[in-house]
Protein backbone atom coordinates (compact mmCIF):
# COMPACT_ATOMS: atom_id res chain seq x y z
CA UNK A 1 0.00 0.00 0.00
CA UNK A 2 2.94 2.50 1.06
CA UNK A 3 4.84 1.62 -2.52
CA UNK A 4 1.26 2.35 -4.46
CA UNK A 5 1.14 5.77 -2.36
CA UNK A 6 4.84 6.97 -3.33
CA UNK A 7 4.25 5.36 -7.03
CA UNK A 8 1.31 8.09 -7.00
CA UNK A 9 2.82 10.76 -5.84
CA UNK A 10 5.57 10.37 -7.91
CA UNK A 11 3.30 10.09 -11.59
CA UNK A 12 1.94 13.25 -9.74
CA UNK A 13 4.87 15.22 -9.79
CA UNK A 14 5.94 13.76 -13.03
CA UNK A 15 2.95 14.99 -14.36
CA UNK A 16 2.76 18.54 -12.68
CA UNK A 17 6.75 18.97 -14.22
CA UNK A 18 5.32 18.23 -18.01
CA UNK A 19 1.98 20.46 -17.47
CA UNK A 20 4.69 23.31 -15.67
CA UNK A 21 7.20 22.79 -18.71
CA UNK A 22 4.67 22.97 -21.56
CA UNK A 23 3.00 25.99 -20.11
CA UNK A 24 6.23 27.73 -19.85
CA UNK A 25 7.49 26.96 -23.46
CA UNK A 26 3.57 28.84 -24.48
CA UNK A 27 4.42 31.74 -23.12
CA UNK A 28 7.68 32.08 -24.15
CA UNK A 29 8.54 34.29 -26.43
CA UNK A 30 9.30 33.24 -30.03
CA UNK A 31 12.75 33.68 -31.67
CA UNK A 32 13.19 36.58 -33.91
CA UNK A 33 11.62 39.23 -31.50
CA UNK A 34 12.80 42.81 -31.54
CA UNK A 35 12.88 44.57 -28.14
CA UNK A 36 12.37 48.22 -29.39
CA UNK A 37 12.73 51.49 -26.54
CA UNK A 38 9.56 53.44 -27.03
CA UNK A 39 9.95 55.71 -24.18
CA UNK A 40 7.45 56.50 -21.12
CA UNK A 41 3.60 54.59 -21.50
CA UNK A 42 0.88 57.87 -20.80
CA UNK A 43 2.21 60.55 -23.49
CA UNK A 44 -1.12 61.41 -24.76
CA UNK A 45 -1.01 63.39 -28.33
CA UNK A 46 -3.71 64.87 -30.78
CA UNK A 47 -1.13 65.62 -33.16
CA UNK A 48 0.31 62.84 -35.49
CA UNK A 49 3.44 60.84 -34.37
CA UNK A 50 6.95 60.14 -36.68
CA UNK A 51 7.70 56.82 -35.11
CA UNK A 52 10.69 55.12 -34.77
CA UNK A 53 9.43 52.04 -35.85
CA UNK A 54 7.14 51.20 -38.67
CA UNK A 55 4.55 49.73 -37.49
CA UNK A 56 5.04 51.28 -34.26
CA UNK A 57 5.34 49.26 -31.20
CA UNK A 58 4.36 51.82 -28.65
CA UNK A 59 5.13 55.40 -27.86
CA UNK A 60 3.41 59.06 -27.76
CA UNK A 61 -0.15 58.19 -28.74
CA UNK A 62 -4.04 59.39 -29.13
CA UNK A 63 -6.11 60.08 -26.24
CA UNK A 64 -8.36 57.94 -27.59
CA UNK A 65 -7.72 53.91 -28.03
CA UNK A 66 -8.57 51.68 -31.01
CA UNK A 67 -11.14 48.86 -30.43
CA UNK A 68 -10.05 45.27 -30.77
CA UNK A 69 -11.31 43.69 -33.86
CA UNK A 70 -10.31 43.02 -37.41
CA UNK A 71 -10.15 45.74 -39.97
CA UNK A 72 -10.10 45.57 -43.40
CA UNK A 73 -9.09 49.29 -43.77
CA UNK A 74 -5.84 51.16 -41.77
CA UNK A 75 -6.19 52.46 -38.56
CA UNK A 76 -4.16 55.23 -36.98
CA UNK A 77 -1.18 54.38 -35.79
CA UNK A 78 -1.70 56.71 -32.69
CA UNK A 79 -4.77 54.77 -31.66
CA UNK A 80 -3.82 51.74 -32.31
CA UNK A 81 -0.53 52.25 -30.13
CA UNK A 82 -2.77 53.30 -27.19
CA UNK A 83 -4.80 50.17 -27.32
CA UNK A 84 -0.98 48.13 -27.38
CA UNK A 85 -0.08 50.39 -24.20
CA UNK A 86 -3.62 48.49 -22.64
CA UNK A 87 -1.98 45.01 -23.17
CA UNK A 88 -3.23 44.74 -27.24
CA UNK A 89 -1.72 42.77 -29.83
CA UNK A 90 -1.33 44.56 -32.93
CA UNK A 91 -1.34 42.72 -36.07
CA UNK A 92 -0.55 44.48 -39.21
CA UNK A 93 -0.38 42.65 -42.60
CA UNK A 94 0.19 43.70 -45.99
CA UNK A 95 -2.99 44.77 -47.84
CA UNK A 96 -2.11 42.25 -50.60
CA UNK A 97 -1.92 39.21 -48.52
CA UNK A 98 -3.56 36.46 -49.63
CA UNK A 99 -7.54 36.26 -48.48
CA UNK A 100 -6.87 32.71 -46.63
CA UNK A 101 -4.22 34.63 -44.74
CA UNK A 102 -6.33 37.36 -44.00
CA UNK A 103 -9.19 34.81 -43.02
CA UNK A 104 -6.35 33.32 -40.49
CA UNK A 105 -6.17 36.66 -38.96
CA UNK A 106 -9.38 37.36 -38.76
CA UNK A 107 -9.87 34.02 -36.82
CA UNK A 108 -6.55 34.74 -34.66
CA UNK A 109 -8.47 37.91 -33.49
CA UNK A 110 -11.75 37.33 -32.94
CA UNK A 111 -10.57 34.21 -30.60
CA UNK A 112 -9.72 36.42 -27.68
CA UNK A 113 -10.18 39.96 -26.71
CA UNK A 114 -7.67 42.90 -26.79
CA UNK A 115 -6.36 41.67 -30.24
CA UNK A 116 -6.72 43.80 -33.46
CA UNK A 117 -5.45 43.57 -36.94
CA UNK A 118 -5.38 46.34 -39.58
CA UNK A 119 -3.70 46.36 -43.64
CA UNK A 120 -0.83 48.18 -43.19
CA UNK A 121 1.18 49.70 -46.53
CA UNK A 122 4.58 49.33 -47.28
CA UNK A 123 5.62 46.65 -45.15
CA UNK A 124 8.07 44.45 -46.69
CA UNK A 125 7.80 41.67 -49.15
CA UNK A 126 9.59 39.20 -47.35
CA UNK A 127 7.45 40.43 -44.04
CA UNK A 128 3.61 40.96 -45.44
CA UNK A 129 2.89 40.48 -41.27
CA UNK A 130 4.11 42.07 -38.05
CA UNK A 131 2.74 41.52 -34.74
CA UNK A 132 3.45 44.52 -32.35
CA UNK A 133 3.07 44.69 -28.30
CA UNK A 134 3.76 47.20 -26.43
CA UNK A 135 7.95 47.64 -27.02
CA UNK A 136 7.98 44.07 -28.90
CA UNK A 137 7.52 43.21 -32.14
CA UNK A 138 7.58 40.31 -34.46
CA UNK A 139 8.38 40.19 -38.21
CA UNK A 140 6.55 37.18 -40.04
CA UNK A 141 6.34 35.72 -43.37
CA UNK A 142 2.71 34.49 -43.46
CA UNK A 143 -0.26 34.41 -41.07
CA UNK A 144 0.30 30.67 -40.68
CA UNK A 145 4.00 31.15 -38.65
CA UNK A 146 3.66 29.65 -35.33
CA UNK A 147 5.63 31.96 -34.09
CA UNK A 148 2.10 34.72 -34.25
CA UNK A 149 0.67 32.64 -31.86
CA UNK A 150 3.79 32.03 -29.51
CA UNK A 151 3.97 36.16 -29.34
CA UNK A 152 0.51 36.58 -28.41
CA UNK A 153 1.00 34.05 -25.74
CA UNK A 154 3.81 35.40 -24.74
CA UNK A 155 2.66 39.42 -24.72
CA UNK A 156 -0.78 39.96 -24.60
CA UNK A 157 -1.27 41.81 -21.69
CA UNK A 158 1.93 40.67 -20.70
CA UNK A 159 4.79 42.17 -18.03
CA UNK A 160 5.40 44.99 -20.79
CA UNK A 161 1.98 46.64 -20.51
CA UNK A 162 1.83 49.81 -19.18
CA UNK A 163 -2.30 49.15 -18.17
CA UNK A 164 -2.60 45.72 -17.75
CA UNK A 165 -6.09 46.45 -16.96
CA UNK A 166 -7.61 48.56 -19.26
CA UNK A 167 -10.33 47.89 -21.93
CA UNK A 168 -9.73 47.25 -25.38
CA UNK A 169 -13.00 48.62 -26.36
CA UNK A 170 -15.05 51.85 -25.64
CA UNK A 171 -12.61 53.46 -28.12
CA UNK A 172 -12.96 54.13 -31.36
CA UNK A 173 -13.51 51.93 -34.62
Amino acid sequence: MVGLIILVCIAGLIALFIIDSGQQAASSPPSGVEEVDVGAAGKHTKDNVDYEQDPPAGGEHNPVWQNQGFYEEPVRNETAVHTMEHGAIWITYSPDLPQDQKDKLRDVVQSQDCLLASPYPDLPADAPVVASAWGKQLKLGSADDPRLEQFISAFHKGPQTPEPNASCTGGTG
